[in-house]
């Protein structure tokens, strides 16, 4: 049963996990000198899978015209969607005999990890996929866990994927990151996983970029009293089912609707296919915080900084300009989190734990890179000589001063 609290009487579950650090520390290593090799090896004794090629031959998926039509119709939103995220470099002289610029370069060869344990993403296939696809990324390879099923080839094939693999797990990130007979080196690692791949992504990083380490998935939905509970409840189970770790979090000015969505909870839980998995979320990570107004529940939002919020209030464009800290917002009754999930267009892909203070959801600029540019004439560089001379000496750096210098004395 969920909880109904005061806002002093929550606080967001700090998750702890088994130290995996050794374990993943040592399949990055014989994946990095064994390659291919030691990936089947860890796919039969983890997956129980015995492989003989770890790329899957191309092929037309096995899914109906139906499901097509839809994920093309998704692919077509959130690529709208990111098309608007493209920047071009700049060029500028700021005086005579000066100029600066920044080039921006898509990462040439990406790779994309999609989950395959208790359910199937191609959700984010396409939301890992198609920004990279619009960033002008030349090779995306995709890694799931073997046992493909069907949507997730069809998702990649939509997306615009190069290449998909049947590995899960630390191997899966340790052949992408050290590359292997045939799996490429990658630039850059996306997607979601378990601790082992989280964890595997932390060590990998530095080798190759990461997008972040994900934890569990979270909601908080703030309403005001002119909602239906049945909605909010549904809403809150939406994210619960995801992961017994997951939270759902509802906050309301309202003792009633508040009885009322706890009671929707319980009777929707019991008809829910994943209900141990999210009676689990319900009980240890989520609750029901009442509050004095709904002025206080913009401050709690904020502290929390949470993956994705509803704001199910009478004016909430006006609320949203309160709201400082969040992964994605969605906006009045008819925007519920599952919209942003598959197809509105916006990315799922978003910071959780309270990382929404310092980052941002997934988007084209994690798959580029920018370098800038500097040129100066002779004339330009003398009229800043003294400065940077002078600037270096503060440093006591004698030898950036003195490549100035010698030119100045040439």
């Amino acid at each position: 049963m969920i909880k109904i609290v005061r806002a002093e009487e929550f606080r967001r579950k700090i998750v702890s996990s088994p130290d995996v650090s050794k374990v993943v520390a040592e399949i990055l290593e014989d994946v990095r000198l064994r390659g291919d090799a030691a990936v089947k090896e860890y796919e039969e004794r983890f997956d129980r899978v015995k492989l003989e090629t770890l790329e899957l031959a191309a092929h037309t998926p096995a899914v109906s015209t139906e499901y097509l039509r839809m994920l093309e119709r998704a692919a077509e939103n959130i690529r709208a969607f990111h098309e608007k995220q493209r920047h071009e470099g700049f060029m500028f002289t700021p005086r005579d005999g000066v100029l600066l610029g920044q080039r921006v370069i898509p990462l040439d060869t990406v790779g994309v990890y999609v989950p395959g344990g208790t359910a199937a993403y191609p959700s984010s296939v396409l939301m890992n996929v198609i920004p990279a696809v619009v960033a002008g990324c030349r090779r995306i390879v995709v890694a799931t866990p073997p046992r493909v099923r069907p949507e997730i080839v069809a998702a990649a094939k939509i997306a615009g994927a190069s290449q998909v693999f049947q590995m899960g797990g630390a191997q899966a990130v340790a052949a992408m990151a050290f590359g292997t007979e045939s799996v490429p080196k990658v630039d850059k690692i996306t997607g979601p996983g378990n601790i082992y791949v989280a964890e595997a992504k932390r060590q990998v990083f530095g080798r190759v970029g990461i997008d972040m380490v994900a934890g569990p998935s979270e909601i908080l939905i703030i309403a005001d009293k002119d909602n239906n509970p049945v909605h909010l409840a549904a809403d809150m189970l939406a994210q619960a089912e995801h992961d017994k770790l997951a939270s759902a979090v509802l906050i309301t000015d309202s003792a009633d609707l508040a009885e009322k969505v706890k009671s929707e909870v319980e009777r929707q839980l019991q008809a829910l296919p994943r209900e141990e998995i999210a009676r689990e979320a319900i009980e240890n990570n989520s609750a029901i915080i009442l509050v004095e107004n709904l002025n206080d529940a913009a401050k709690i939002a904020d502290d929390f900084a949470p993956e994705h919020l509803e704001l199910c209030v009478a004016e909430p464009f006006g609320f949203m300009t309160r709201i400082h800290n969040a992964g994605s917002i969605f906006l009045g009754k008819n925007s519920p989190e599952a919209l942003g999930d598959y197809y509105a267009g916006a990315n799922h892909v978003l910071p959780t734990m309270g990382t929404a203070r310092f980052s941002s959801p997934l988007s084209v600029d994690d798959f580029v890179k920018k370098t800038q540019y500097i040129a100066y004439s002779h004339d330009a560089l003398m009229q800043s000589a003294g400065d940077i001379e002078a600037f270096a000496m503060s440093e006591g750096l004698q030898g950036h001063a003195r490549s100035i210098t010698v030119r100045r004395h040439d």
